[in-house]
């Protein structure tokens, strides 16, 4: 098992009013495709493409338990930051944690986690090509 505490990345967005609730909140279920902008941009940062793991090599990485703690409100049309990190890697499972910050870095509004598991196309889990080790470890 490879814990990877202090490498992360960070992609910024924006709240889109499309993502709002009434009063102009985003709404809770966005930080969940927040998360998988972030799972993106990790992968890209580290060297591939999650498109590469999927065509290339048959191997899928579902979502199989997500969590998020929601402490401060995102407003519409407020920048932000995902910060992803990587928290546990093994053969056949992945371990993501987030923090969800205003664009200055200095409040965080969310945090969170999702854990996947390397599958095949069948949906039988599998270890992942040792191509991407290098990318995660």
């Amino acid at each position: 098992m490879t814990e990877r505490p202090d490498t992360y990345v960070d992609a910024r967005m924006r709240v889109r009013y499309a993502e709002t609730d009434q009063m102009g909140v985003a709404y809770y279920s966005n930080y969940l495709v927040w998360f998988e902008v972030g799972r993106t941009e990790y992968c890209r940062a580290r060297g591939f493409a999650y498109s590469d793991l999927e065509e290339d090599n048959e191997t899928f990485l579902p979502v199989v338990e997500a969590n998020c703690r929601y402490l401060k409100p995102l407003l519409y049309d407020r920048e932000f930051v995902v910060r992803t990190r990587v928290k546990t890697f093994r053969r056949r499972f992945l371990a993501f944690t987030y923090e969800v910050f205003s664009a200055d870095l200095e409040t965080l509004h969310a945090e969170g986690e999702t854990k996947h598991v390397f599958t095949g196309p069948d949906g039988r889990p599998k270890s992942l090509p040792e191509e991407f080790h290098r990318f995660l470890q």
